[in-house]
C-alpha cells in the first residue's frame, strides 16, 4: 500500500525489544515517531539510534513516543544495542521492532511486495529504502514523512523542529515559514479570512504580499 500524509497510519502488531505491541494502542492519545533502518550493525544507523536515545527527554516534552524498526530480529537488536551504548554513550531507551519477515517495512511501502518474506540473505543495500521517518498524530494519521539515503545520517534536531511545526499547525490556523523555529513568527493560513484574523490577532499582522500575512506565534 502507499502511505501518504493525511491518511491513517497502517496498524500492526509486532515483537519489539520491549515486548509485543499493537501500534495504534501503543501510540495512545499522543504523538509518535516511527523511524526505520535497513539492517542491524550498520554504521550510520548505530549513530542515529544513539542520538535518538539521547533526545528522548525532548520527545517526551512534546508528548511524543519513539519507535524504531530494523529489518532483523529482536535477538540481533539486543546484541546491537550493546554496541550502540558502548560507542554512542546512550543505551536504547525506546522499543525497536524486529521485522525479520519484512512485514512492517512492506506495509509502510518501504520495500516492494516482491522483496520476499525473510531478512536472511538480504544486505543493507537490498533494504536501502527502509530509511524513512513517519510523524504520526494522536488521530493516528500521518502528518509528515522523510526518507534519507543510507549514506546520510538523519538530523534529529530537524525532526524535532518538524514535530514542533506539526503540533503547532494542528492546534492553530497557521503555517510555519522556511527555517522556522519554536517561538518565531508564523503565517496565517489563506483559508482564514481577514475578518476572522482580526478577531484572533487584534494587533494586526505584517503583509508583505497580498497572500502572505505574518504574525507572532500564538501562545
Amino acid at each position: 500500500m502507499t502511505v501518504r500524509i493525511g491518511e491513517e497510519t497502517p496498524d500492526f502488531s509486532a515483537e519489539t525489544t520491549e515486548g509485543m505491541i499493537n501500534f495504534h494502542e501503543w501510540i495512545g492519545d499522543g504523538w509518535a515517531i516511527l523511524f526505520s533502518h535497513p539492517k542491524d550493525f550498520t554504521p550510520v544507523c548505530t549513530t542515529e539510534l544513539g542520538a535518538v536515545a539521547g533526545l528522548k527527554d525532548e520527545f517526551e516534552k512534546r508528548n511524543c513516543k519513539i519507535l524504531g524498526i530494523s529489518v532483523d530480529g529482536v535477538s540481533d537488536h539486543q546484541a546491537w544495542s550493546k554496541d550502540i551504548e558502548a560507542s554512542q554513550g546512550h543505551a536504547i531507551n525506546y522499543p525497536l521492532i524486529g521485522d525479520p519477515e519484512l512485514k512492517v517495512v512492506k506495509l509502510y511501502d518501504m520495500l516492494p511486495a516482491d522483496a520476499g518474506d525473510t531478512c536472511e540473505g538480504r544486505t543493507a543495500a537490498d533494504n536501502a529504502t527502509a530509511r524513512s521517518v513517519f510523524v504520526i498524530g494522536p488521530d493516528k494519521k500521518i502528518k509528515a514523512t522523510l526518507t534519507y539515503p543510507m549514506s546520510t545520517g538523519r538530523n534529529f534536531a530537524e525532526i524535532l523542529r518538524l514535530l514542533d511545526s506539526c503540533q503547532l499547525t494542528a492546534k492553530e490556523q497557521v503555517a510555519t515559514p522556511a527555517d522556522w523555529k519554536q517561538g518565531e513568527d508564523v503565517i496565517i493560513l489563506p483559508a482564514v479570512s481577514n475578518e476572522d484574523a482580526k478577531a484572533k490577532y487584534p494587533e494586526g499582522w505584517q503583509q508583505p504580499l497580498p497572500y502572505l500575512r505574518i504574525v507572532p506565534q500564538p501562545k
